[in-house]
């Protein structure tokens, strides 16, 4: 089993930043996909940002150019730094990571996500 454990979030005025921080734990054997998800009151979860092994990141086009995924992979975290924050960036954000658990003599996959973190934005 892989848990997930995020810390960050808050609330800002548009304009300001925030830091979201996710940490794995767990019998991880390999991690292939960290990212995170939102979703907002009434609307679906939707990619905001993710990350494969050995790829460039992934942005939604409503953050590109604001959010910045980092991913650590000797730690297990990822984080999202969150800059010039508007009004719609306002939801829950979700972690999630997907890779395999167990060994090398035994591994099976996993996808994990975050209890979720509040992110408000407002004046």
């Amino acid at each position: 089993q892989v848990e997930l454990v995020e810390s960050g979030g808050g609330s800002v005025q548009p304009g300001g930043s925030l830091s979201l921080s996710c940490a794995a734990s767990g019998t991880i054997f390999s991690i292939n996909t960290m990212g995170w998800y939102r979703q907002a009151p009434g609307k679906q979860r939707e990619l905001v940002a993710s990350v494969r092994s050995g790829e460039i990141p992934n942005y939604a086009g409503s953050v590109k150019g604001r959010f910045t995924i980092f991913r650590d992979n000797a730690k297990n975290t990822v984080r999202l730094q969150m800059n010039a924050l508007k009004p719609e960036d306002t939801a829950v954000y979700f972690c999630y990571v997907e890779g395999m658990t167990g060994s090398a003599l035994g591994a099976t996959g996993f996808a994990s996500w975050g209890q979720g973190t509040q992110v408000t934005i407002s004046s």
